[in-house]
């Protein structure tokens, strides 16, 4: 837990108000245990956190288990067609009852096969009519919130949290205006990368392309660069740019159908894209696993489960170029933090918003400061 002198230490140098006077956030952040500690509490556990596509749980029955930074969920499509999330732990030896993904007309612990109704209520517990004081009937999971949204599943495991919807302004508006075919889209592939750096290194780097010129030449070559633009607000951003009408390096546009690049970033870890070529959406979820390094998948909904010879070059470019570029430069990142030559950066911004400046990354510092001070009491 950081006291309001520590997140004063924190904060100095950041300016809410103007990014061309500010600094980045501390290195410290990036780099000492006890900060993904805090996160957990401040900015895991009471945010939105992507699960999956709808379609995985359209049906009676139907249940995929997520995992929010070391906390099991599972999400579960009742018999009555309600969707509820649960805490993925059995109220009598807290063991975890679901695994994976599927289909079932029951939730049945592995344990000691205490069984639980779809809606969560405990159905049957095994040599438990001697007991004294027990009421099956009061024995029910543990519940979270959950949403869809934009054709996906969330959960946020702090039941007081304002809806996503409402939390998340013309956020839909904006997907559904550029992917309006998300919902029926279906998973194609996954991606799992494993990196050496802290998550919100990951996600500084998702935030700008002040870099790209220099780091993601084949990239540059797929869009009309000059038309990018970045916007921010409430708690995501907009990245957009035209398609290149000219060759490129990254990746075949035949048949494409999609000229937009169209990307958002939600807070905290969820980046959705919407890339050149056929009806198509990626997720990209970005997983703190310890304090210096980081898990992210990388998702590819296509109009067919079976991607096309164009979609499978896609997948290449980002698995062996594009992700391969973007881990060696956040992975080298992280180590300069760790080095007593660095503490913070200036913020660099261009007042047109283009993809050259980095107000995004200041307005993602301005949200993980304000977390902290959450929850040490501080205000600005």
């Amino acid at each position: 837990m950081l006291t309001e002198s520590q997140y004063a230490q924190i904060r100095k140098g950041y300016d809410p108000a103007d990014p061309a006077r500010s600094l980045s956030l501390n290195a410290r952040c990036y780099t000492e245990p006890g900060f993904l500690a805090l996160e957990k509490e401040a900015i895991f556990y009471r945010s939105w956190q992507w699960v999956c596509h709808i379609e995985k749980l359209r049906e009676p029955g139907a249940y995929y288990v997520a995992d929010v930074v070391g906390r099991s969920i599972a999400v579960v499509r009742g018999a009555d067609g309600e969707l509820r999330a649960f805490y993925n732990v059995c109220q009598h030896r807290a063991h975890h009852l679901l695994s994976g993904e599927g289909t079932t007309k029951l939730i049945t612990c592995p344990y000691h096969a205490w069984t639980y109704r779809l809606d969560g209520r405990l159905k049957a517990a095994r040599k438990t009519e001697h007991l004294v004081d027990f009421d099956k009937d009061a024995v029910c999971l543990s519940q979270v919130r959950v949403e869809t949204f934009c054709g996906f599943v969330y959960v946020n495991l702090d039941t007081r949290a304002a809806p996503l919807a409402e939390g998340s302004g013309d956020l839909k508006t904006e997907i559904m205006r550029f992917a309006p075919d998300v919902e029926q889209l279906t998973f194609a592939h996954r991606e799992t990368f494993e990196m050496a750096s802290n998550w919100k290194n990951v996600i500084d780097n998702f935030l700008e392309c002040y870099h790209c010129p220099v780091a993601h030449k084949d990239f540059v070559s797929l869009l009309d660069f000059p038309t990018y633009t970045v916007t921010t607000h409430g708690i995501y951003s907009s990245h957009m740019a035209k398609a290149s009408r000219g060759s490129n390096t990254a990746y075949s546009l035949k048949d494409a159908t999609v000229d937009d690049h169209a990307v958002w970033y939600l807070w905290p870890t969820t980046c959705l894209l919407r890339y050149p070529g056929r009806g198509n959406f990626l997720v990209m979820n970005i997983i703190p696993t310890g304090p210096e390094t980081t898990r992210e998948t990388y998702d590819f909904f296509f109009e067919t489960a079976e991607p096309t010879e164009q979609e499978r070059d896609a997948i290449a470019y980002v698995r062996d170029v594009l992700q391969r570029e973007d881990i060696d430069l956040v992975e080298s990142v992280q180590r300069g933090m760790n080095t007593p030559a660095f503490e913070q950066g200036r913020i660099v911004h261009d007042p047109k918003g283009t993809g050259l400046s980095e107000h995004a990354v200041h307005h993602f510092h301005g949200l993980v400061l304000e977390a902290y001070g959450q929850m040490c009491g501080a205000h600005d």
